[in-house]
């Protein structure tokens, strides 16, 4: 069960010290019976100061072993306030603007918000999507319109992916997206992502892009024809993911204003979330966060082109 807090003073009674931290991930992660990460059926001794003794390994661990939180030199209390400003925040936060919330450097305050979006691609919403599900791509990157004549790239209209890095999501009606960054738009890489993340049988509504039309012999495929400005033809529209994509591009322009290309699927999934539990309670959603933190990711790894 979630401790009832709706705003940051709710969140800082809530948790005044490192100790409630620790106990509060430790109901999360084990519900009362800490498991070892080095020998998970093995015996487990209780120490002092929520450490632990894997009795098979004879090493310790704490309920950070293992996960976004080991060998961090950061207050469980300053991660805590971390994920509550940042999952609370409808288009996230620049890690200029954490790193002054709580004071750190922006170096950490950059590092801290990925190992955070690590934590978002939460298994609750991997699960195959039916029904009438919308497919749509929208694309990442500068506007050419925007530059300078002599820093313009010719042939950059349409589904060009010269210059912007194009982004893949179904939606399911009433339900649940997924959304993935892709290298092109060909049917090569579109059609074996829906063919992973929706049900066959399904009813699939698309543009009149080409490449959608060999959804035909897994789905019922409708359409609707944007070119001749048709927008809603009966159950077929993208309304849905047009919404999606509208907040996602301003949470890129008003926050983070521009992201890397090696990191956009970190982004992508970080909305995804958001936009999935929009109807969630804060305290909900911080819990289901904390919930999905097993796993490492080190600066090393991050940085690494």
């Amino acid at each position: 069960m979630s401790l009832p807090f709706k705003s940051l003073l709710d969140l800082v009674k809530a948790f005044p010290d490192e100790d409630a931290c620790f106990t509060h991930l430790e109901k999360l992660r084990w519900n009362g019976n800490a498991v070892s990460p080095f020998a998970p059926e093995g015996k487990v001794y209780v120490c002092k100061g929520h450490k632990f003794k894997c009795k098979s390994t004879n090493r310790y661990f704490t309920v950070k072993t293992g996960t976004i939180f080991e060998d961090t030199k950061i207050p469980l209390v300053k991660w805590f306030m971390a994920l509550y400003i940042f999952s609370s925040h409808k288009k996230g936060i620049s890690s200029h603007q954490l790193a002054r919330d709580i004071d750190v450097t922006q170096k950490t305050g950059w590092f801290l918000l990925h190992r955070l979006r690590y934590a978002f691609a939460h298994p609750n919403f991997q699960a195959m999507l039916e029904g009438v599900v919308e497919v749509d791509e929208t694309y990442v990157g500068g506007k050419e319109a925007n530059k300078h004549e002599d820093k313009k790239t010719p042939g950059t209209q349409g589904r060009s992916t010269k210059t912007k890095k194009p982004v893949v999501a179904v939606l399911q009606r009433d339900g649940n997206v997924i959304a993935q960054a892709m290298s092109d738009v060909s049917a090569d890489s579109i059609i074996p992502f829906i063919q992973e993340n929706v049900e066959a049988g399904s009813v699939v509504v698309s543009d009149e892009y080409q490449v959608y039309r060999k959804l035909a012999s897994v789905y019922t495929h409708e359409f609707v024809r944007h070119s001749a400005k048709e927008f809603v033809n009966g159950r077929a529209h993208t309304n849905g993911l047009e919404g999606f994509w509208s907040h996602f591009k301003r949470m890129i322009d008003g926050i983070y204003h521009n992201i890397s290309m090696e990191h956009l699927q970190s982004y992508v999934t970080e909305f995804s979330l958001r936009w999935n539990t929009r109807r969630s309670a804060t305290a909900d959603r911080f819990d289901l966060i904390l919930g999905n933190i097993a796993g490492r990711l080190t600066y090393k790894t991050l940085i690494a082109r």
